[in-house]
């Protein structure tokens, strides 16, 4: 089989290095990709959101699946152009996109279908922000309509700084703040059947503690020993079954990962966002722990074949990933340094790399906020979290930061 992997990020470099490991996988080609990415599959130059182009290079190779990694090709219909030139896609169409390209939109699926969400307004004008903030009082949660590449978000107790980043936005939803330990569960879709995989949970702010600016994600775990018994099942037939249901019914079949950030909060579980693709940085974790081969499992959705596929398999034992971010991120991230070190061996970690390429004299670089994915594995979360940290360690890039506390009060508890 051949496989070809839009994206460049972490994310795309978990999913290219499943699909590797896959024994029905002949070739994976990932465009446009990055230098970590670059050894384990065929790099392209393709504009990720340019349809026609990332079709006419999936004819091309012979692809006989398209997996669209990022939000941003998904929501300009990348997946159709693919499904119209004959090749099976894993990513949800443009209109179903929308669950995460408009925070309306989803919160009027999710209305529609009886999910359990945070109650919310849709402000376009400096008035209606100040009514809906006043409303709910603090925390003020503050959302960008958009697409806003993970940092759309405010959430703070200063109204001042909420009406600006409301101002800031053309149009905002703003919500009731939802308290409680947050998760991520992904869904695989296939247009009718959604299967489950095993939840993380991954960590916004920059700083530890939970301090700092909200990011893309600066870390992330599995499995979660805390987790109430049941919280999957409770999940797919409270939130995940009920909206690919009412996307189907609107004659949107969701097809792709329909990921479901959570809050648990005293009255259950209560959807934070809907994002229409792999969430970076768990699918690192999540992904490590798949046992079940990815090519068949990602082609079954794509020809809507998921409810004969079997069941999923996991490995034992955790995962832990530390993101290694550039100086300066999330504001405006410094790029070109030079990365030193992710030739070091630990057993048991390994480096994905999310933000980087080649310099003009081969070394690797840094070419975005996050810079790298630093995973580490084993029998329980403290072994896995020790090993990553350990890896990091060896790491040298001018100016980089990561967090210390992934997953610690996990081991600690």
């Amino acid at each position: 089989m051949r496989v070809l992997v839009i994206g460049s990020g972490g994310r795309e470099h978990a999913l290219c290095r499943g699909l590797r490991l896959d024994p029905s996988v002949s070739e994976v080609h990932c465009a446009p990709g990055n230098a970590g990415i670059a050894q384990v599959a065929t790099l392209h130059k393709v504009t990720p959101t340019d349809g026609a182009a990332v079709s006419e290079l999936a004819v091309s190779l012979g692809a006989d699946l398209v997996v669209v990694g990022p939000e941003a090709p998904l929501v300009a219909g990348v997946a159709d152009a693919v499904r119209a030139a004959g090749i099976p896609c894993f990513g949800p169409s443009r209109e179903p996109a929308a669950i995460e390209g408009s925070k309306s939109f989803a919160k009027d699926v999710m209305t529609a279908a009886g999910v359990p969400t945070a109650r919310a307004f849709t402000c376009t004008t400096p008035d209606e922000a100040a009514a809906a903030l006043d409303e709910f009082g603090p925390p003020y949660v503050v959302k960008d309509d958009g697409l806003a590449a993970g940092k759309g978000v405010v959430v703070t107790g200063d109204r001042d700084q909420a009406l600006a980043h409301a101002a800031a936005c053309e149009r905002v939803v703003i919500e009731e703040y939802l308290d409680g330990p947050e998760v991520s569960l992904f869904a695989l879709c296939d247009g009718e059947t959604a299967v489950p995989l095993q939840p993380a949970q991954d960590f916004k702010r920059a700083g530890d503690g939970d301090t700092g600016p909200n990011t893309g994600g600066m870390g992330a775990y599995t499995p979660l020993p805390w987790a109430p018994e049941g919280l999957t099942e409770q999940v797919m037939s409270e939130i995940v079954r009920p909206t690919v249901a009412e996307l189907a019914a609107r004659g949107m079949p969701y097809t792709g990962v329909l990921y479901a950030g959570l809050a648990l909060t005293a009255k259950g579980p209560r959807v934070i966002e809907f994002n229409a693709r792999f969430g970076d940085p768990e699918t690192q974790v999540v992904l490590d722990r798949l046992e079940t081969p990815l090519a068949g499992l990602l082609l079954a959705c794509a020809k809507g074949e998921l409810a004969g596929h079997g069941p999923l398999h996991w490995r034992d034992g955790a995962a832990v990933t530390v993101v290694v971010a550039a100086e300066n991120y999330p504001a405006d991230p410094v790029k070109g340094d030079v990365i030193e070190g992710l030739d070091t061996e630990v057993p048991g970690a390994y480096v994905l790399h999310a933000g980087t390429t080649f310099d003009a004299e081969g070394r690797i670089v840094s070419s975005g906020g996050r810079v790298l994915s630093v995973v580490g594995t084993g029998p329980d979360l403290a072994e896995a979290r020790s090993r990553a940290y350990e890896l990091v360690g060896h790491i040298r890039m001018r100016g980089s930061h990561h967090r210390s506390d992934i997953a610690l009060r996990a081991v600690e508890a």
